[in-house]
């Protein structure tokens, strides 16, 4: 392929990694379809976690983009369209989230009238709380994200043609209606795919603790394939260890407001000392769920802020790899953290099944897919983005 002024050449990806991508998505798909069979209840909620994974990954990474149009960024600009790819799951939600629509009894309590009879509090919720309204919310959420998506990843690969700079600031206007609209509907997804799996629970900082985590795995996402990409020639030769520190340093201020959201949302909690709200805690402290919330402490926490905090991890490629990969484990840890311990029919207790594993498979799958079909059409660069010289040149 030809050049282009800013000295990007445009490569094609292995076709190894449609392969790979086809055999994961496969198999784990399989194996899923399977569980579903031999117990839905259990195969929903581990659904409902890598669900919730690849919603992190989509949203997050439009918020990333919508962010650098809005704030006017100049640094992201080079590596901008691997966020767009990785938004690219948005539409897919529409899809994914049906086996779950088609298994709500399996999953939350409230959809149980005798339950729901049986408490009170629930009653006051059932204006909220009801599977009409839910299914309403939840698809009308995934439709307007999918219209902001398409409107704001038309103009910037329209520009790679065009060079048109007024789509720059159509986009900056529509990134602008986007985030207020994204922190809104990424608390209520968070109220109802993950809080209402515990009914009588309540945390008004819930939506907040899920957009913190969803942020962070984005970027994890955005460094690992940017790293990689650039170490194989597929992106442009200037972007280098002073970009990659960029990423490393965001990831580190996630890591902190992630431990700050969480520990507000424990303190207040613990201080207040009341059993409506300690009773979600402390299914998380039953039996093996200890070992668990403690693994949360240090791969949430822990371990990547000391990783993190030393300057010269953040200039290493080989370094942020390796904690790119930590972050979205550790999310996913999460993720499993806040769905499964609410499992009434086990009496709240631990225990692993090897549907657990599959459906993340299936997911990373997805994702190599998407990321290789997209890229087959597509520039790896914004290439008539105005900012993208700038970029290119970013020096701290």
């Amino acid at each position: 392929m030809p050049s282009t002024e800013v000295g990007y050449v445009r490569r094609e990806l292995p076709e190894k990694l449609k392969t790979i991508g086809l055999s994961l998505f496969a198999v784990g798909t399989g194996l899923g379809i399977i569980g579903f069979l031999i117990n839905p209840e259990r195969t929903s909620l581990s659904y409902l976690v890598t669900f919730m994974f690849l919603v992190s990954i989509g949203i997050g990474s439009l918020f990333l983009v919508a962010l650098e149009y809005a704030v006017g960024a100049d640094w992201s600009t080079p590596f901008r369209r691997i966020s767009e790819f990785l938004a690219a799951v948005i539409p897919f939600l529409l899809i994914l989230v049906i086996p779950l629509l088609l298994n709500m009894r399996n999953i939350f309590p409230w959809t149980h009238k005798s339950i729901v009879n049986s408490s009170e509090l629930l009653k006051g919720k059932t204006a909220y709380l009801n599977i009409p309204f839910f299914i309403i919310r939840s698809l009308g959420i995934f439709i307007i994200w999918w219209v902001f998506y398409y409107f704001i990843i038309r103009n910037s690969r329209k520009q790679d043609s065009s060079k048109d700079q007024l789509l720059t600031k159509k986009n900056v206007n529509i990134s602008s209606g986007f985030i207020p609209v994204f922190g809104l509907s990424i608390t209520a997804i968070a109220f109802d795919w993950m809080m209402s799996l515990e009914p009588n629970w309540f945390s008004t900082i819930f939506g907040v603790y899920y957009f913190s985590g969803t942020v962070w795995c984005a970027l994890a996402a955005l460094t690992l394939i940017v790293i990689l990409l650039n170490e194989r020639g597929y992106l442009h030769r200037k972007i280098d260890s002073e970009h990659y520190y960029t990423l490393g340093l965001l990831m580190f201020a996630f890591t902190v407001f992630w431990a700050y959201i969480a520990f507000s949302q424990y303190l207040l909690i613990w201080y207040a000392d009341l059993p409506d709200e300690t009773i979600w805690f402390m299914h998380r402290w039953i039996g093996p769920w200890k070992i668990v919330s403690l693994a949360i402490v240090f791969t949430h926490f822990i371990f990547p802020f000391f990783y993190l905090l030393s300057y010269k991890v953040k200039m290493q490629a080989k370094k942020l790899k390796f904690i790119a990969i930590w972050i979205l484990c550790a999310h996913l840890l999460d993720l499993y953290w806040l769905v499964m311990p609410g499992m009434p029919s086990n009496g709240y207790q631990y225990y692993f099944s090897w549907t657990d594993l599959v459906f993340p498979i299936a997911g990373v799958g997805l994702l190599i897919l998407i990321f290789k079909y997209l890229s087959q059409k597509y520039n790896l660069l914004p290439i008539g983005d105005p900012k993208l010289q700038r970029g290119l040149d970013f020096h701290l």
